[in-house]
C-alpha cells in the first residue's frame, strides 16, 4: 500500500487562497487524492462534490462544528452521504470555553458520546479532534482530553489524534497515542518549526521540516488504526507550497 493512499489534507491549511476552486486545484497539483472538508462544506456539499470529482479528488473526512452537531444532525448525515465520507470531527470548543472546569467537559464527553452514537446508525463515525488546551488538569491530574472520553464511555466517540498539539501541551503523544488507541481513526500530521523560527508561522513548519519525526510518528499512528493521516499547517507563509512541501516529504515514507 502506498502512504498516498491514506493521505490527506486539511482544506483549513489553504484557507488564505479563498477560493475553493485554486485551493483544489493547488491540492490536487501538490498530488493529494483526498481532502479533509471544513465544516462550511457540509453545508454545499452537491457543489463541493461536483469540484472534487472534476479533479479526482475524495474527502476524506470533514470538521464539523458543535453548534452544527447540536441544530442539524440530519442535514449533517445527507451531506456526509452526499460527499462520500464516513469520518467526522468536531475540531474545537468556542475559545470561551476552553478554560472550562472539570464538569463541563465531562458534559461534552457525554454529549458527544450520543451523538456518535445517533451518527453511527448511519453509518459514520463521529470524533473529538483535540488542541493542546485538553492537556490542562481539571480534575486532580485528570485532564480535559481524559474527562472527554472518560464520559464517553463505552460509545463509538473516536480520535483524530493532532499529534503535534500534544507535544506543544507538553505531552508524549506516543504514551497518549497507546492509551487511547481503541478511538484513533485519524491523526493530523503537521510540523513544529526549532525554537524560534517561522515565527509570523506561529511556530508550525511544512512536515518534515520541523522537529518532528514524522518518518516514526506516521508508523505509530497508522500501527494504532488511524485510517486517515491528514496533513494540516494552522499558519503557513505559502499554503501551496507547504501542500506541495509536505506530499513531496510524506511520500518518501514506507507505510
Amino acid at each position: 500500500m502506498s502512504v498516498t493512499d491514506n493521505l490527506s489534507i486539511q482544506l483549513y491549511t489553504l484557507r488564505s487562497l479563498e477560493d475553493l476552486d485554486l485551493i483544489l486545484d493547488t491540492v490536487a497539483e501538490a498530488g493529494y487524492r483526498h481532502v479533509e472538508a471544513v465544516g462550511s462544506h457540509l453545508d454545499k456539499a452537491a457543489e463541493v462534490r461536483a469540484k472534487l470529482d472534476a479533479r479526482s479528488l475524495k474527502a476524506s473526512s470533514s470538521h464539523v462544528s458543535m453548534a452544527a452537531l447540536r441544530e442539524k444532525p440530519d442535514a449533517i448525515v445527507e451531506a456526509c452521504r452526499t460527499l462520500g465520507l464516513t469520518d467526522l470531527y468536531m475540531p474545537a470548543v468556542p475559545p470561551d470555553e476552553r478554560d472550562m472546569a472539570a464538569d463541563g467537559w465531562r458534559s461534552l464527553g457525554r454529549e458527544l458520546g450520543q451523538i456518535a452514537e445517533r451518527f453511527q446508525d448511519d453509518g459514520i463515525r463521529l470524533g473529538y479532534h483535540n488542541h493542546h488546551w485538553e492537556l490542562k488538569p481539571k480534575d486532580g491530574a485528570k485532564t480535559a482530553l481524559e474527562l472527554i472520553f472518560e464520559a464517553a464511555g463505552s460509545s463509538p466517540l473516536t480520535w483524530q489524534v493532532d499529534v503535534a498539539w500534544l507535544v506543544r501541551g507538553n505531552a508524549d503523544p506516543k504514551q497518549w497515542i497507546d492509551r487511547y488507541r481503541s478511538r484513533i481513526t485519524a491523526a493530523h500530521v503537521k510540523d513544529i518549526a526549532p525554537a524560534g523560527q517561522n515565527e509570523d508561522q506561529d511556530g508550525w513548519a511544512d512536515v518534515g521540516s520541523g522537529t518532528l519525526d514524522w518518518r516514526d510518528l506516521w508508523r505509530v499512528c497508522r500501527a494504532a488504526g488511524a485510517k486517515w493521516m491528514v496533513v494540516e499547517h494552522d499558519k503557513p507563509a505559502d499554503p501551496g507550497q507547504t501542500a506541495r512541501n509536505s506530499f513531496a516529504f510524506l511520500r518518501t515514507i514506507e507505510d
